[in-house]
């Protein structure tokens, strides 16, 4: 039966593809440059500011971005690291994170759901591009632990938990608490033909409609850890502000077609809080904290311009000179989606 299932996934993953699945969308100097400076001989993905540690979603990334580049050497690469160090939990998900400086290198047995959505989907999308079935059953085990342990139904929303442990409402004073930045659209359906559940659809609607609603300060714009125990909130014990996670949520609508204008637009004029350049902004105040002016930040408000005004790039956008590990990982998302998708944008 299970294999049945895994056959009837693999065929609806294989007519989902993209016409171009075969071409790569990174270039490949591009992910020369990349690997040169985050991908370690061993497979992890380093994260070059944050004590050069390892994490799920980094992994996740990295796999999503070798099978965009259509490097199937680097992808098996990147995933042995991911199946051998981090997919060591019995319900099938990756333990968060990986710390070189730790022995040993991993202390926390949770979970980081976003991480788990990112490697499930690139292990499906590869494993139907380049017929590799052995990927398209380990992408199917991860899409099932989402939706056993994280996918939850709180106040008549379906909701994604960030983690299996600390986020619940009977774990926390003021839970459930979300990140809604964790919520990859473009995933969700990809998961549905995985773990197939009438589940996935409703928790993509119910995150646009969350991040619809979600419109804290004079910037109006969710914060990166929000309490849904009764009206939306920042939740406790975080700062309350817009921060790294939250500046990703208008390229993950955008790769997954979500259009929203009005969404998209609030979004972006909030982000600049007025500067015109994305930046960290106090809720509360409204005012940037700190302004996030790597290329690979400034090409999220970029794309907003190009779908929703044809604005093409700025040329800065097109240079890609890595630095840090998560803007230069968004830059090149921003880059396949708009080669995919808005070639006169460029």
């Amino acid at each position: 039966m299970r294999r049945r299932v895994l056959a009837s996934a693999a065929l609806a993953l294989a007519l989902a593809l993209p016409a171009n699945a075969a071409e790569p969308r990174v270039r490949a100097d591009e992910w020369a440059l990349y690997k040169s400076r985050f991908l370690d001989a061993s497979g992890r993905i380093v994260d070059n500011a944050n004590g050069n540690v390892s994490h799920s979603e980094g992994q996740g990334y990295g796999l999503l971005l070798a099978y965009l580049a259509a490097s199937p050497t680097d992808f098996e690469q990147i995933w042995y690291f991911t199946e051998t160090e981090l997919l060591l939990r019995d319900d099938g998900l990756a333990m968060w994170k990986w710390d070189p400086a730790s022995t040993p290198h991993v202390r926390d047995p949770n979970n980081a759901t976003d991480g788990d959505i990112l490697i499930a989907y690139a292990l499906a999308m590869a494993g139907a591009s380049w017929k590799q079935p052995d990927y398209i059953a380990a992408a199917a085990r991860i899409a099932k632990g989402i939706l056993d342990e994280t996918v939850v139904v709180s106040g008549g929303r379906t909701l994604l938990l960030p983690g299996v442990s600390g986020f619940s409402a009977g774990e926390r004073e003021d839970g459930p608490v979300v990140n809604p930045s964790y919520w990859v659209f473009e995933a969700l359906p990809v998961l549905n033909l995985l773990a197939p559940s009438e589940k996935w659809t409703r928790l993509s609607q119910d995150g646009v409609a969350l991040l619809s609603s979600l419109q804290f300060g004079p910037a109006r714009l969710p914060a990166d850890w929000v309490s849904l125990k009764r009206q939306p909130q920042p939740a406790a014990g975080f700062d309350p502000e817009f921060s790294y996670n939250s500046i990703r949520i208008p390229l993950y609508l955008l790769r997954a077609g979500i259009d929203d204008a009005a969404l998209l637009r609030r979004l972006q004029a909030g982000m600049t809080a007025g500067t015109g350049v994305p930046a960290i902004v106090d809720l509360p105040s409204g005012r940037p904290k700190t302004v996030l002016d790597d290329d690979g930040y400034q090409i999220v408000n970029h794309i907003v311009a190009c779908v929703m005004d044809g604005t093409k790039l700025p040329a800065a956008a097109l240079r890609f000179e890595p630095e840090y590990y998560y803007p230069s990982t968004l830059q090149l998302l921003g880059l396949a989606f708009v080669r995919e998708n808005h070639a006169e944008c460029l």
